[in-house]
């Protein structure tokens, strides 16, 4: 039998999204799929292929929580009006900085601290807002903070997600009717490794403190992450842990200025003395000399003066043309936790996970029991489609094909699953079985209309009856798509993935498989002359 390329096109693609699938499942890009020995246990991918599970067949944590803040919007301000907003809600609220954001672009003016985080509530929201200039009412103030906010936790979250090297972990968007969350998966962890990794801000700044001339102490903020050009790898030598930075052209020389006016560029360097059990202000009372505080999410994590080499760049200059400097911890965990919020930036505001959040957590070796079940779960429906196709058509030349055409669709759609590293669950599976079952259902349908309707003795003949029955699936598959679209979109839990697989699946059929099917057909139909 040949199979000519221009008059079997249909059979040839299905052939090339065979190989392509192929090449997806089972050649080792480099990621987390592929991988053997003890490390299959930690991760989320298969041992064997390229796919990905998610919670419910590799077991981890699911954190799903909303972000704290409230918004005002449809506020008509210009740029430069956007200091003077911060600072008078600061005052007003009793704010730090990083606490509030106005942005005359989209018109919004938002807190980070709401009345279940923090103690601010709509109304003294609105009335600060009110004293600022904007005459704003309580019914004006909505809970939670805008889509730029959201997508910039999104992004923060994912980074630092690939920073911790958990592979498959991911943070989306979800809406709820009112209310906005944030859904993190990490395939793998437990509950406290997550929230240790999402719970803060992750706001890392460079303080400097020393003595004034009246001998009171003075701390002022000098470097944020905005400020940083270079990170380097969190390091330990010599029994010192530290995180080398470089600083971008504007903050070093900013940063030099303010070493040289407070003192720090003094010969033989600077002491510090600085507890880091004690407050600033006790601190401050016991004289600790100049340092310079690492300051991770408004707390002190580690302070220290300024080595004689650094303080002497300071004063001759050449830092400021060459601003690099290391920052040091006390362990290599906090280098390491530093070094991850600097490269990934800080959350503008936090997920409140404790009052309105919610966590799941499944135990891996659990998890590990349902990849069986649902193998044997896949295989019990393609043998009971296999039956049923076989009792309906008692020939084997007419069933093989079909069943061989819907297991390539399976196949395909699990080829498109590792290529965009979509964690597979078990609603997921269940969309499989449900590919598998109107798959074949559609192609009951071609053969029913091709070969049931009196003899074919022609292509024409075979070419109107196949188009009959392609017209027919079609309108089921595009009925089965529309509604299983809101289901795609929206949040519903485990709906979603089994939605999202089903009309794939569908596509995939419609596009790929079943034209395929109708190629096989009418050779076996009319031969392959």
């Amino acid at each position: 039998m040949k199979l000519q390329l221009k008059e079997n096109w249909r059979v040839w693609l299905l052939v090339v999204f065979m190989l392509l699938s192929t090449v997806s499942l089972f050649v080792p890009f480099g990621g987390t799929g592929g991988i053997t020995g003890s490390d299959a246990d930690q991760a989320s991918g298969s041992q064997y292929t390229n796919l990905q599970f998610g919670l419910e067949l590799s077991g981890g944590t699911q954190v799903r929580a909303p972000f704290a803040g409230m918004t005002v919007s449809g506020l008509e301000f210009g740029p430069e009006a956007q200091p003077e907003i911060e600072s008078a809600l600061r005052a007003e609220l009793d704010m730090s900085a990083s606490d509030v954001r106005a942005s005359a672009e989209s018109g919004t003016v938002e807190v980070f601290e709401d009345r279940h985080v923090g103690n601010v509530t709509q109304a003294e929201f609105a009335a600060a807002l009110t004293e600022a200039g904007y005459q704003t009412g309580e019914g004006d103030v909505e809970m939670g903070v805008t889509a730029d906010t959201r997508q910039n936790a999104e992004d923060v979250l994912n980074e630092r997600l690939r920073e911790r090297g958990l592979g498959g972990g991911s943070a989306t968007q979800v809406s709820a009717p009112g209310q906005q969350f944030m859904v993190v998966e990490v395939p793998g962890a437990n509950r406290s490794e997550v929230i240790e990794l999402i719970g803060d801000r992750g706001q890392v700044e460079i303080w400097a403190m020393y003595p004034t001339d009246n001998g009171s102490y003075e701390t002022q903020s000098l470097l944020s992450q905005e400020d940083l050009a270079e990170i380097g790898g969190a390091r330990q030598e010599q029994g010192e842990t530290f995180v080398p930075i470089r600083l971008n052209e504007e903050a070093g020389a900013r940063f030099g200025d303010a070493m040289r006016a407070n003192g720090f560029g003094q010969q033989g360097g600077t002491r510090c003395s600085y507890d880091l059990n004690a407050s600033i202000d006790e601190n401050a009372a016991d004289d600790p000399g100049r340092c310079l505080l690492t300051v991770l999410d408004g707390e002190v994590v580690f302070a220290a003066g300024v080595a004689p080499s650094l303080a002497s760049s300071f004063e001759s200059g050449t830092f400021d043309e060459n601003p690099s400097y290391r920052t040091t911890t006390t362990s290599f965990e906090d280098a390491r936790e530093l070094e991850i919020n600097m490269r990934t930036g800080a959350l503008r505001t936090e997920l409140d996970i404790d009052n309105r959040g919610t966590t799941f957590f499944l135990l891996p070796s659990l998890a590990e029991r349902f990849k069986p079940l649902s193998l044997v779960t896949g295989a019990a429906a393609v043998f009971a489609v296999a039956l049923t196709v076989f009792a309906r058509y008692r020939k084997p030349e007419v069933a093989a094909p079909m069943l061989l055409t819907a297991a390539a669709e399976v196949y395909i759609l699990l080829g498109f699953a590792a290529a965009v590293s979509l964690p597979l669950d078990l609603s997921h599976i269940a969309g499989f079985i449900a590919v598998i079952g109107t798959g074949v259902d559609d192609l009951v349908i071609i053969a029913d209309e091709v070969m049931q309707q009196g003899d074919v003795r022609t292509s024409r003949v075979f070419e109107s009856r196949f188009k009959k029955a392609f017209w027919v699936i079609g309108a089921a598959a595009a009925t089965t798509i529309v509604a299983m679209s809101p289901l795609a979109v929206l949040s519903l839990g485990d709906l979603q993935g089994f939605a999202i697989i089903t009309i794939i699946g569908v596509l995939i059929g419609v596009l790929i498989t079943r034209p395929a099917y109708g190629d096989i057909l009418r050779i076996l139909v009319l031969g392959d002359d």
